[in-house]
């Protein structure tokens, strides 16, 4: 018993590429990593990094934790999409990916992949009565962690029928894993002038922020639409901009910026719903004054400037409270807990990709050997 557990902790901590050639070295390795609660161990042992992309290159891959090792994969090209890759969404190991560029005549694909693993799934195009086939949103929702193996997908589509004639009406429609198949998933809802496709995952359920109405939550497992309350503001809306929204050790944070300011808060929402509340207080004027190029003029006007700096990833657990900022050629951490600043480190990356900011998107990721 003695060599078993000493060998399950050795292999717990080697990486996805290395245990997938061990498990040509007998039956009894195989069935050790391929066991449920393996996965589950070496999931909670992974380190979390960040991936930042482009909208079609993997551009590079970070630790958390400072740490430098090989990423987990360089490249989507295994899917074999001609139209290229674009992320959506990570989760636990697991991408939500689709074609990068639409070819007329032919629909977005959408994958399911396991870069860690090079596994892929296509995800069939959901057939339900008075659905359409316009997709406003995707999200994955998967833990390996609770259920091994099995993942859902949720999609918002418009919808038409006699209790919803409207022309602002949605459907979620839900795939399993289980069952290959799409199902309906609760009822039709009225959202105008929401925009879909900037979805958290969250606390079970999904979050929408809407720019000028009731923002909304899906609960998946009950399969229920409620509300939740705005962010509170004396500005006018035409001034104020969503910056960030997302996700991280189960907090999920929102950053709002009025104007040009070079101070603002990570709001943090309750976990009961009641409230968005001010968690961390940042100051770029240090950043701006390191780097100057950050200052830019608005076309056609005296006197008046913005800065230009994209807010990627706010990172929250019990070690690290940082935030990710992308500024003309550099990556920053900034510690939200003192508001010291550091350079990422050298980003490897093509030497005709030019550093534009808003052209970045930055994902969590821990590898898993979850099958898709």
């Amino acid at each position: 018993m003695f060599h078993q557990d000493l060998l399950t902790d050795i292999l717990l901590r080697l990486p996805a590429k290395s245990l997938l050639r061990f498990k040509c070295v007998s039956k009894h390795w195989l069935s050790l990593i391929s066991s449920p609660q393996f996965r589950r161990r070496r999931l909670r042992l992974a380190s979390s990094g960040i991936i930042l992309c482009q909208t079609t290159d993997l551009i590079h891959h970070t630790s958390v934790a400072g740490s430098h090792s090989d990423p987990p994969f360089t490249s989507l090209s295994f899917i074999g999409d001609s139209a290229g890759m674009k992320i959506l969404q990570s989760s636990y190991g697991l991408l939500l990916c689709c074609s990068s560029l639409h070819k007329r005549g032919k629909r977005r694909s959408y994958y399911i992949c396991n870069p860690s693993t090079q596994q892929f799934s296509t995800l069939p195009e959901a057939d339900c009565e008075n659905i359409s086939k316009t997709i406003y949103g995707v999200y994955l929702t998967f833990d390996s962690s609770k259920l091994p193996d099995h993942y859902q997908v949720a999609s918002v589509r418009s919808c038409s029928s006699p209790s919803s004639p409207s022309s602002n009406s949605f459907q979620i429609v839900t795939y399993s894993s289980k069952t290959r198949a799409w199902r309906i998933s609760g009822s039709p809802f009225i959202a105008p002038d929401m925009v879909f496709d900037n979805g958290v995952l969250w606390n079970g359920s999904i979050h929408w922020i809407s720019p000028t109405g009731d923002s909304f939550r899906f609960d998946t497992d009950q399969e229920r639409l409620g509300t939740m309350p705005s962010l509170q503001s004396n500005e006018k809306w035409s001034n104020k901009r969503l910056r960030y929204f997302g996700e991280s050790g189960g907090h999920l944070h929102l950053i709002e910026i009025y104007g040009s300011a070079t101070q603002f808060y990570v709001f943090e929402m309750e976990r009961d719903y009641s409230s968005w509340v001010p968690k961390y207080h940042v100051d770029i004027a240090a950043i701006i004054d390191a780097f100057p190029v950050m200052i830019r003029n608005y076309p056609d006007a005296t006197d008046s400037v913005f800065y230009a700096f994209s807010l990627l990833f706010v990172k929250e657990d019990e070690e690290d409270s940082f935030l990710l900022l992308h500024v003309p050629g550099e990556f920053l951490l900034y510690n939200l807990r003192n508001g010291t600043f550091k350079k990422l480190g050298p980003i490897s990356t093509e030497a005709n990709v030019a550093f534009q900011i808003g052209c970045f998107h930055a994902y969590q990721f821990r590898e898993t050997l979850a099958d898709v």
